[in-house]
């Protein structure tokens, strides 16, 4: 689950990570009350919405009066702002923040993320901070730093002294790092994160280390844990069909793609999609309705596919396990005579009760189409949505 900026500001201050002062506002009136509590200019104004790139996108302003700040809060709310992690759709802005102006003297990357491949956590930091962290670690690698820690063990002292001396930032500085370092780290932990990111991290010119940006994502499969993280979740920021999947359980992430997906499992869902792209379709979705999906979970699932404009055909993949072949068919039926379908769908089922859904499906009137294999199915939905 992602946050805004503000609220992960909001957690970096409880766990006492210096951040510049500053408020939220939800209109005009509201960003001039902040601006006038905050006693000096400038002040910059900061869209709030799900996606990195606000300042490219003219999502990030200064204002030098309280009439700059009438002007700028009018146009950044309400607009579509679109960057490169919007899409050309873009994102309307509904809040902004409001904080004060500092003096900058260098820019710094910082973040902590967990790393599969080395079962740790690594802190990764950068002196080119405030730019796509992607692009440098692309063209200069060089210049990313990352630490391990082993999170049996934990975070320690040294290892906060190693990111600042890699970082070639003053001892000043280096005691600040072994202070804030940890502090993030027990966010990450406490919060079951998987990300807290930093950028930039500025150096002010009096020598402070403060977050001028705040990043937060949490695992949603821990989030049942942390009831108060739940509050913020923006529903507005998110896909309506994701919020929809997720009120049944479902493990639905929309696609650019036009050949909607039902599988069991995750793995298997993964394997489909790769399927498809390899006999030149596009997967229009994640679903993964899960191995001990009920026929209305698998109704739900099929109608959420089928209100997507963009799914031009649909492939039901499902190994019958624990999520019968049988139990598949009859949600698939249920769903058909709630929600018209359109679209061609091909079908391969295989395991347990096999025979059993194959009948269902065969009496039931549906125009489907049938598939020996995964290739098959794979190379009969690309081969509809190509004509």
């Amino acid at each position: 689950m992602k946050i805004h900026e503000y609220q992960a500001k909001e957690l970096f201050d409880r766990f006492e990570v210096p951040i510049p002062r500053g408020s939220v506002a939800f209109s005009v009136d509201e960003a001039v009350k902040v601006a006038e509590s905050l006693g000096k200019f400038p002040v910059v104004i900061k869209a709030q919405i799900h996606a990195g790139g606000r300042g490219k996108g003219g999502g990030v302003k200064l204002a030098n009066s309280i009439e700059e700040v009438k002007q700028v809060a009018d146009e950044i709310l309400g607009m579509t702002l679109v960057t490169h992690q919007t899409g050309p759709e873009g994102k309307v802005v509904r809040k902004i923040l409001v904080e004060e102006g500092l003096d900058i003297d260098k820019e710094l990357y910082l973040s902590i993320i967990p790393d599969r491949s080395t079962a740790k956590v690594v802190i990764m930091a950068s002196e080119a901070g405030g730019m796509d962290i992607e692009e440098v670690a692309a063209k200069t690698p060089e210049k990313i730093i990352k630490v391990w820690v082993d999170p049996g063990f934990g975070i320690q002292p040294y290892h906060a002294r190693e990111v600042a001396f890699r970082l070639n930032v003053g001892p000043e500085l280096v005691k600040q790092f072994a202070v804030i370092i940890p502090r993030l780290y027990r966010l990450f932990f406490d919060y079951d994160c998987s990300l807290v990111e930093i950028n930039p991290l500025i150096i002010t010119k009096d020598k402070k280390l403060i977050a001028l940006d705040a990043k937060i994502n949490f695992d949603d499969n821990a989030l049942y844990r942390h009831k108060d993280i739940l509050e913020y979740r923006d529903l507005d920021e998110e896909d309506p069909l994701e919020v929809e999947a997720s009120k049944y359980n479902l493990n639905y992430i929309r696609l650019d793609g036009n050949i909607g997906n039902m599988v069991n499992g995750a793995g298997l869902a993964m394997a489909t999609m790769d399927v498809i792209k390899r006999a030149g379709g596009e997967p229009a979705n994640f679903l993964d309705v899960g191995g001990g999906a009920s026929a209305e979970m698998v109704e739900n699932g099929f109608r959420i596919i089928l209100s997507d404009e963009k799914v031009k055909a649909v492939l039901i993949n499902i190994f019958g396990g624990i999520l019968r072949c049988d139990v598949l068919a009859k949600g698939v039926v249920e769903a058909n005579k709630k929600v018209e379908v359109k679209v061609p769908v091909v079908i391969r089922m295989e395991g347990t009760n096999v025979e059993e859904g194959r009948r269902i499906l065969q009496e039931s009137g549906l125009n489907l189409i049938v598939a020996r294999d995964i290739k098959d199915a794979a190379e009969k939905i690309s081969s509809i949505v190509k004509e």
